[in-house]
This record gives C-alpha cells, structure tokens and sequence, in this order.
C-alpha cells in the first residue's frame, strides 16, 4: 500500500515528533510524513530545505536516512491543533497525498512499538482506532446520551456500535473510508457551537474545558475525543478496536504507547517522579530508546545518563511505587 503519516505539533512537542519519526522507521516504514505546525522548525530540522513542489507556502523537507521525508508544513488555522485531525487528514488526501490509498494520524506523544507492516493489515480490518483508557461508556451514560441529544438538533442520527470509547490520537483508514473524516470534520463543526469555537481545547488556561460544564459528564470536555467517539456513533462503516493495551493503558501487548498528562517523556524526570512514588511508565522508556536514528535528538552523554537513572528507578520502583 502506499501510505501516509501525519501529525501535528507546536511548541517542545517537536521532541515527540522526532522520537515518533524514528519508531516509524526502525519499524520498517519508508515514505512520506506529513507534519503541520505553528511556530518554528525544531534545531534537528535547520537541514530542512524549501520544498515548492508540495505547493504548501513555506513547505520545507527534511530527507532522513533512506526513504524517509518529514515534510514541514506550516499551519495559519486559528483552530487549536486538537481540533485540526480531521481537516489536516482531509486536505492531504485532497492533495499532498492524493496518491496514498490508506492514512494514519498519530498524535506526537506516541511511539510505535511493532512493525509497520502490521498497522498496513490492520486498516484492512477496518477503520482502526484504540480504546482509551477513559472507556467503557455504556450506551446510556450521559455523554452518549448527551452527543445523541445535542446531534439530533442538527438532524443527525446516532446509534450505539459499542460500549468501547476510543483515544483521539490515534486513527489510521483506507482512502475508500475517508467519508468518516469528513463525517467527524463536520461533527467538530458543530460542537465548536457548543464549546464555544474550535479554538478551544480540552484545557483552557490549565483548567478543563469539562469544569465549565458538567464535569465529568460534559458532552464535548475532551473536544476532538468527544467528537470522534460521537462519529462512530453517527458512521455505518466497519471499526476495527483495539484495547486499551494498545496504547500502554493496561497489560498487555503495547504497540503504539502513548504518553497521556502533562508530564511527556521529554520533560520526564524519574528520580523526581519516583520520590511521588510514580514508577517509569512503559512510554517513557519507549520514547528514550528512539530518540538517536535516523535523527539525532541528544548527545550521547544526556542519553547515557537517562538510560541509567531509568534503570535504577525501574529497580527501586520494586520496592516502592504506587
């Protein structure tokens, strides 16, 4: 298959966007990346060069190793990246990557952890999306109950698929599904009436969106989550789930670990961590053992002394942990 990845980020973000680069490829992927930002290029992309044939103002590409091409593409959408998933996937099918017959969001705070091969099969199997660690939501809890009352005003139908609610970061489909993306673009739309614009994320000036609501029951507090779970329900294709395993959530085997909370794994400090008794979580360790190839994020001093203190608090963590 000829596939494309995507991803978006601002701000030290960038430091997942490098670790996920290299997961991808040691994973056997080969092709192109798609990367829409705000803000400015990260120091391990100043090798990047202007790339006018992607006819995306300020484009510019950065060639890795063999086969790999981070494509940089500035972002003028005042909308919160959160919210863009749908309209960045869409508008590179519809152009940039009009020749790739199967897509895959990740969120920049995901490492991939099992060949690529694998994820080309599993969107074959269907849509492919991951439980969250947030799930179940039976068919009646209130947030269900809530996105069914709030579509219905705008004449939209939902029906229960299943009691699974799904991550927002992670989404990977074959081009003959890309009616879903479309489908989940315009329930943003009209939740951004609701949430007040979708320049609004989860978290406003660090308090949850959810607070100004009804707390945990607020319809739309994860935004895009709320949304794309609320497209399932409006959807008649065929899903392919996932567990919360998938993404480290739980035992089992992991292949796309994501980092959820404030604290990534480039900010991580293990011995502070620790002392809270927070052991070293299987994220943290997966972001460290791909941040050296094909680019090159750390010396190798910082990356040594890392590994080490990881060891030695995954030991104490034996002992002591919540």
């Amino acid at each position: 298959m000829n596939i494309a990845i995507c991803t978006l980020f601002e701000g030290n973000y960038h430091f997942g966007v490098a670790a996920l680069s290299n997961s991808l490829y040691k994973n056997g992927f080969r092709g192109d990346v798609y990367i829409g930002y705000k803000g400015d290029l990260p120091y391990w992309a100043t090798k990047s060069i202007d790339n006018k044939s992607l006819n995306w103002e300020g484009a510019k590409t950065l060639e890795l190793a063999s086969s790999l091409h981070l494509h940089f593409l500035p972002l003028t959408t005042n909308y919160h990246l959160t919210n863009y998933k749908p309209d960045f996937m869409l508008q590179l099918w519809e152009g940039l990557a009009k020749e790739a017959t199967g897509m895959f969001y990740l969120d920049p705070d995901i490492v991939c952890e099992v060949k690529f091969s694998y994820l080309e099969e599993w969107i074959n199997c269907g849509i492919a999306l991951c439980e969250d660690v947030n799930s179940p939501l039976q068919k009646y809890h209130p947030k269900r109950v809530g996105w069914r009352n709030y579509f219905q005003k705008y004449d939209l139908q939902l029906n229960f698929k299943n009691q699974m609610y799904v991550n927002g970061g992670f989404i990977g489909l074959t081009k003959s599904n890309i009616s879903f993306l479309k489908n989940w673009k315009h329930i943003q739309e009209l939740m951004g009436e609701s949430i007040g614009g979708l320049e609004k994320s989860a978290f406003i000036n660090c308090t949850p969106l959810a607070e100004k609501d009804s707390g945990d029951f607020a319809i739309f507090g994860k935004t895009d989550q709320d949304a794309l779970n609320a497209t399932v329900e409006l959807d008649n294709q065929i899903f392919s789930f996932a567990g919360k395993e998938t993404m480290g959530f739980q035992n089992g085997l992991v292949i796309l670990p994501h980092a959820l909370g404030s604290v990534k794994p480039w900010n991580y400090n293990p011995f502070k961590s620790w002392l809270k008794g927070i052991s070293p979580r299987f994220v943290d360790k997966s972001y460290w053992n791909n941040v050296q190839f094909p680019i090159n994020l750390y010396p190798a001093f910082v990356l040594s002394k890392m590994k080490v203190k990881l060891k030695i608090v995954s030991f104490l963590a034996r002992f002591y942990s919540k």
